[in-house]
């Protein structure tokens, strides 16, 4: 029997990509639903605040989409990538560094709670260096933070390390003027 006789067998449905992409779909509805919340003014003539969501949202379904069609086909992943089982003690090691930015980012700031889920994301992705982490994740989250604050003037939650440093920032630009 050659092989032009014996039929391929058709790819599998991809359920964890299929997933991936309903759920990014799901994510656009929620922009979508919050666009439409966005107040606009009469005064505003073609581009207005919602533009950019839209925008945005646009994006997110011409992804879902592809992602769905990929799962339909099989999936991306090639086939000894999907053997590959998962590193669930990693994969726990970064939930728990999103779940201590989400509860810690109140109550000690922004930089603070980046740092930790930077150094607990960094762990879970196997890097076994916690001091340079840290160092790297301040300069990082400090970059961030008065990136925000100072150019963009949004509050994205300050803390003791910003007060600090916002206070000695304002110091040095008062003797500065003089």
């Amino acid at each position: 029997m050659s092989t032009s006789d014996q039929q391929a067998s058709p790819p599998r449905l991809a359920i964890p990509e299929l997933l991936i992409g309903v759920g990014l779909l799901a994510c656009a509805g929620a922009v979508a639903w919050q666009t439409l919340a966005i107040p606009v003014s009469p005064l505003y003539s073609k581009v207005g605040p919602r533009i950019f969501p839209y925008i945005t949202m646009a994006g997110m379904i011409l992804l879902s989409l592809l992602l769905i069609l990929a799962a339909v086909r099989g999936g991306w992943q090639p086939e000894e990538e999907k053997e590959t089982p998962t590193d669930w003690k990693g994969m726990g090691f970064v939930v728990a560094g999103l779940v201590a930015n989400l509860l810690l980012i109140q109550p000690l700031g922004f930089t603070a709670a980046s740092v930790i889920m930077f150094v607990l994301v960094c762990f879970g992705f196997g890097n076994r260096h916690p001091l340079r982490d840290a160092l790297l994740g301040l300069v990082l989250a400090l970059a961030a933070y008065f990136g925000f604050a100072r150019a963009l003037g949004v509050n994205i939650g300050a803390g003791l390390i910003e007060n600090q440093l916002n206070t000695l920032i304002n110091a040095v630009v008062g003797l500065v003027r003089g």
